[in-house]
């Protein structure tokens, strides 16, 4: 959806110049693939020039969007990801705008909507691609995404009314957000698997060109945590499409024994992001 002339005056005002010069020229095209907090704008048409994504977010989001900046720096030299184009903050109000290149490639999600039959590739893209970000050097990686952390995450936005229970999956439509958090408290403990992970492995972050990954997007929540913050999250989007899709996924990653109880945990602990 094209976004107003008025809409995109306002996002701009309080843009420093030189971010202001970097995007104007362009048609923007209001993003609402994601479920992030940030409003994000792909801009296109500029003389032929690359298109380019802009993240807009305000309060929590802006903070947000700090965190990605940094992300996006340390994973840089290791995987496809946006290339930072320029980042700034303004202090009043609380806000901060993210400019990045586009990356080539569609949305794994469009991809099997438009033709399900590729089903079995994607599953093993995804699986090839897991496996090379989860053998990234874990001591190297200065951002903690781990239980403790999600869990203080997810308690503060639920305090802050931020969780949204009408998207909540269909075996859990008319929980409220504080069932879901005891029923997470009875999931615990467990042993963690520390990785890097992405953070939110959905095939709406996964871009594929050739039928291969070309790209991961929205790494705002990556860090070391278990392996299974990511594999969960993916393995459900698999199973809403072919139940044969998660067993695949799963034997390409290189798992024996799906371990149900971690499985369980990142289920509930995605519904409070």
């Amino acid at each position: 959806m094209t976004i107003s002339n008025k809409k995109q005056a306002a996002v701009t005002a309080a843009m420093p110049a030189s971010l202001r010069a970097a995007v104007a020229g362009y048609r923007w095209v209001r993003d609402t693939a994601g479920e992030s907090d940030a409003a994000v704008y792909r801009l296109q048409g500029r003389d032929g020039a690359p298109d380019l994504f802009l993240k807009h977010g305000k309060g929590v989001a802006a903070a947000e969007l700090a965190d990605e900046l940094a992300r996006l720096r340390w994973l840089a030299p290791y995987l496809p990801v946006p290339a930072v184009l320029q980042f700034a903050q303004a202090a009043d109000p609380q806000q901060a705008w993210l400019l990045t290149a586009a990356l080539p490639g569609k949305m794994a999600h469009e991809l099997l909507e438009a033709n399900p039959e590729i089903g079995p590739a994607v599953a093993d893209a995804l699986a090839a691609f897991l496996r090379q970000l989860h053998a990234l050097p874990v001591a190297g990686c200065p951002f903690d995404a781990g239980h403790a952390v999600r869990l203080a995450q997810a308690r503060r936005r639920i305090d802050a009314g931020l969780v949204d229970a009408d998207d909540f999956d269909a075996r859990r439509q008319g929980w409220t957000a504080e069932q879901v958090w005891l029923a997470l408290q009875r999931c615990q403990p467990l042993t963690p698997d520390l990785v890097v992970t992405h953070g939110d492995f959905s095939l709406e972050n996964v871009l594929m060109q050739d039928g291969a990954v070309s790209g991961c997007i929205d790494v705002g929540r990556a860090g070391v945590a278990d392996r299974y913050q990511d594999l969960t999250i993916v393995w459900r989007a698999l199973g809403e499409l072919d139940a044969a899709l998660q067993q695949r996924f799963v034997d390409q990653y290189g798992i024996v024994d799906i371990d149900q109880g971690k499985l369980q945990f990142h289920v509930l602990l995605d519904e409070l992001f």
